[in-house]
């Protein structure tokens, strides 16, 4: 099933300039970061590789297997991203890469302290509810995840700056940076919230909105109701929410349907039409609409993909 986003593709190393053909390196240093272009073009597996920052990979063509974590490997395919801590270990297997088929990966490697300056802004700036005060960190429970929109659109413009010439290019990518590893930290947060929401769906106010979000995600889901629920005007809500988790609530509560649709339609009895509903969708043109959007394909085609695969 094809990932949601897409990196833009990148020039691969004229065959004239490979330096080896397994994870030939390019490197574009910058003040706060270090872009690295990786390449492979033959098949080779067990390939050590280690940053001495915290770093965030996105693949950008081909396929590569993770061994990451001591966890279970994985695939490793475009459209993804993978990130991790300094000092970590990855081993890598290319079980495809040819030179008609290389693999392609970027590597953003960040200063440690550039890090530790933009959680302290977080800390600083966006714990506005004095009942929930929490310690914002990045985290690795959620270490390998498909792209979203934002980080994609985020990671396109840290290359374009990072390998242009332009004499500002640590300026913009020090927005550019500061946005991404903020949107990475609130997606951990709703992660976690989201996970121990059933669990503890009164332990905060996040899991009671969120539990009511998830209890009701057929029906029609009022924003005001979502308001009184958190105790919050509107307005507030609306902030709070943002500053949380990187999005609004509406976008929220449709990533969640497209999640459960996404589910439903792995049975075949279940129709397009009879899939809109169920997920709280009174419009089903809408529903495919919002569906391609998110996911890059339509409900149709994305059924079709799992009965092949089936």
């Amino acid at each position: 099933m094809p990932p949601r986003n897409y990196l833009n593709k990148i020039d691969l190393t004229h065959p004239k300039y490979l330096q080896t053909l397994v994870e030939n390196r390019r490197v574009f240093n910058l003040k706060n970061c270090e872009l690295n272009v990786f390449e492979s073009y033959q098949e080779t597996y067990r390939v050590p590789l280690t940053f001495n920052d915290f770093v965030i990979t996105s693949m950008v063509r081909g396929k590569k297997v993770m061994h990451l974590f001591e966890k279970p490997a994985f695939d490793y395919l475009p459209g993804e991203t993978v990130i991790v801590p300094a000092n970590e270990t990855m081993v890598i297997d290319f079980p495809e890469a040819q030179t008609e088929n290389p693999t392609q990966c970027i590597a953003l490697a960040v200063d440690a302290r550039y890090i530790n300056d933009t959680i302290h802004y977080l800390n600083d700036y966006y714990n506005s509810d004095p009942d929930q005060k929490r310690n914002w960190e990045l985290q690795f429970n959620q270490y390998h995840f498909d792209n979203d929109t934002e980080v994609t659109d985020l990671i396109n413009k840290l290359i374009r700056v990072c390998s242009s010439p332009d004499i500002t290019k640590n300026i913009y990518a020090d927005l550019n940076l500061k946005e991404l590893l903020i949107r990475l930290v609130q997606s951990q947060h709703l992660l976690q919230i989201n996970t121990e929401a059933n669990a503890a769906s009164n332990h905060t106010r996040m899991h009671y909105v969120l539990n009511y979000i998830h209890e009701h995600i057929s029906e029609k889901i009022e924003v005001d109701t979502l308001c009184r629920r958190a105790y919050m005007s509107r307005n507030d809500f609306f902030k709070w929410f943002k500053e949380q988790f990187g999005i609004t609530p509406l976008e929220f509560v449709n990533r969640e349907r497209i999640k459960l649709a996404k589910q439903l339609m792995t049975d075949n009895k279940n129709s397009i039409t009879d899939v809109s509903v169920q997920c709280g969708f009174s419009d089903t043109n809408y529903f495919v609409r919002l569906f391609k959007k998110m996911e890059g394909i339509t409900p149709g085609s994305y059924k079709t993909c799992i009965q092949n695969r089936n």
